[in-house]
């Protein structure tokens, strides 16, 4: 089940909650999350930001509708990278990043969708 993210102290424990389990096995994407989320919530529409929940917690995917189009974010725990998927977390892949993603190209990709 996804919850709503268009309350900005849910995508702060969503953050919160990226940015600590990031500590512990996907160092390799702590700081490209960020620039993600921002891009997320600079192109997404408002009021469709959704996370999903695994055990009454916030999981590591996020659905957001941006221009006609709804994406899934999520972790790529295989190739240790965050995806944008198309539609849903199996949908096709269009994009992945890590640290070494420049802020430049995560803006260019924003723009793209």
């Amino acid at each position: 089940m996804a919850i709503s993210g268009n309350d900005v102290r849910v995508l702060h424990a969503y953050a919160e909650g990226v940015m600590n389990r990031a500590d512990h096995h996907a160092g390799q994407v702590k700081g490209i999350a960020l620039a993600l989320l921002g891009g997320i919530i600079w192109r997404g529409k408002p009021d469709t930001i959704k996370i999903k929940q695994y055990d009454g917690n916030l999981a590591n995917v996020l659905w957001v509708e941006i221009g006609t189009k709804e994406y899934a974010f999520a972790y790529n725990h295989d190739t240790e990278e965050i995806e944008i998927r198309d539609r849903t977390q199996s949908g096709t892949m269009l994009h992945s990043f890590t640290n070494q993603t420049s802020p430049a190209q995560v803006e260019a990709v924003f723009r793209s969708l």
